[in-house]
């Protein structure tokens, strides 16, 4: 069983950045694939960001893309989502999601198999 633990988040005013943490662990996990996806009040669920289970390739959505990055630390099995420049409509709780049988789930949240505790982020104006 893989279990992913998220951390980070919080309230933040408009312009500044935060970092989410997203840690997966289990038997047989050593490289994994990792999704995540925010859900704001009212509104379903959408795809943020996604890197594959080498840390090669990552896909961006297009309200995120040149102020979020992915970043992966291979030996703590964590990805890391780095959130710049940080509007009031990126508020939303993130859910970090991971697979450690597909090499890139991408955008697809039904791909993913495990997945995070959810984490909130407040982007004041």
């Amino acid at each position: 069983q893989v279990e992913v633990v998220q951390s980070g988040g919080g309230l933040v005013m408009a312009g500044d950045s935060l970092r989410l943490s997203c840690v997966a662990s289990g038997p047989t996990v050593s490289r994994f694939a990792v999704g995540w996806f925010r859900q704001a009040p009212g509104k379903e669920r959408e795809f943020v960001a996604a890197m594959d289970n080498s840390g090669a390739s990552t896909y961006y959505a297009e309200s995120v893309k040149g102020r979020f990055s992915l970043s992966r630390d291979n030996a703590k099995n964590a990805v890391y989502l780095q959130m710049n420049s940080l509007k009031p409509e990126d508020t939303a709780v993130y859910y970090c999601a991971a697979d450690s049988e597909r090499y890139f789930p991408g955008t697809s949240a039904r791909l993913y198999a495990y997945w995070g505790q959810g984490t909130q982020v407040t982007v004041s104006s």
